[in-house]
Order: C-alpha cells, then structure tokens, then sequence
C-alpha cells in the first residue's frame, strides 16, 4: 500500500508515494519533532501533519488520534533503549566491560538525536495510563534484563539482585541525563568511565559463580 502526499521543505515532495510502514516511520519521526518541541499538550495535530509534509486525513489513515501516535511514539523510543541495554550486556562475557557497556547505551541514548529521552523519562503525560505503563517497561525491562546477568554470574536471589540491577539503571540513567543538562561538561567517554567504575567497584564486589 502506497500514499502520496504533499511536499514539505525538506521532506517527501509532493506525489512521492511511500509504502505504509515508511509512511508510518515518517509520520512518527515528525511527531516527534514537535511533541519535544512544544510537549504533548501543546502540540497539535495540524503541525504534525505539516511538519510531515502530509494532509490530516493521511495522518489519521495511521493514528486516530494525537494520544495514540504519542504512544506509538513513546513506544519505539522505549523498545529501543531495552534493545540498546539487552545489546550491551550481550556484546561481552567480562562483566566489568558488561557494566560499562550498559552505562554507555544510556548515555548514548540520551545523548542520540532527536532527544527521544525525553519522551521517556519527561514525559508532560504520565496520568495517561498507557503512558505510564510505557515509560515504567523503561525501566522494568532494563531492570530484567541486568537482572538476569547478575542473578546468574553472582549467584544472588532475585530480589537481591534486581535491588541492584535497579540502582544500576537509576545511576546511569540520572546521571546521563544529568550530563547531558550540562552541555557535557565532562568527556563523554571520561562521564561513562567515572559512573562505570563506580558501579563496577559495587557489583564487582560480589565473586562470579560457576
């Protein structure tokens, strides 16, 4: 399936037709573009739709309403700071570099373009339910998936280890957003090595388990 749509500067021009996933894709990309810029309740739907070059019916063909494309939205960005911390833990076997890797998929979130992080941790809508819901799978599938690691390399219970896996996604999350506020100040590589050895000499306490 293929729409055409209007031209926009710098966007699709008028009569390019796109498959409905690109269309998707683009429309999101332009509703977050104005749902950081001006934040939820301000934003409307007229200048997502002129922000992607596309007429307002086109945009309610994929999204009946601005609370369902903010969702939509919101969930991308939280599938893909999960995908980001599953990828670091997965990238190594050593687990001090396990650590600093998932401090660093934080601090590359927060610092990627677009500034996603703000939809998530942010958010001007948090007593939405279905907001809610995604911005606490944020933080609940980061914490399951370090958990799992810790649970099985320190050979700790479930809750021990998820107390941790916690504190390891709050300080690097905190801290991350922390340095972005400060024009990073700090290195971006000399930032993610403090906060890494300073998780790593807590977790890195407890003996690996064979």
């Amino acid at each position: 399936m293929t729409e055409t749509v209007q031209s926009s500067a710098g966007q699709v021009g008028r009569g390019m037709r796109l498959p409905r996933t690109a269309r998707r894709a683009q429309l999101l990309e332009a509703a977050q573009y104005v749902f950081v810029a001006n934040g939820y309740h301000a934003a409307a739907m007229d200048d997502i739709a002129e922000r992607a070059g596309v007429s307002k019916p086109v945009l309610y063909q994929h999204f009946p309403g601005k609370l369902e494309l903010y969702t939509a939205l919101l969930e991308t960005h939280v599938d893909e700071l999960v995908g980001r911390v599953r990828d670091a833990l997965a990238s190594t076997t050593d687990n001090k570099q396990r650590v600093r890797a998932a401090v660093e998929a934080f601090y590359d979130f927060v610092n990627s373009e677009g500034e996603a992080y703000r939809m998530i941790f942010e958010s001007d809508l948090r007593g939405e339910p279905a907001v809610q819901e995604a911005v606490d799978r944020a933080t609940s599938d980061c914490v399951d998936a370090i958990t799992d690691t810790i649970t099985a390399d320190a050979g700790l219970d479930a809750q021990r280890a998820r107390l941790l896996a916690t504190g390891l996604v709050g300080l690097s999350q905190v801290t991350a957003r922390y340095w972005l506020s400060t024009d990073r100040a700090v290195a971006r590589e000399e930032a993610i090595s403090l906060i890494a050895t300073l998780a790593w000499r807590g977790i890195g306490g407890f003996p690996l388990q064979h």
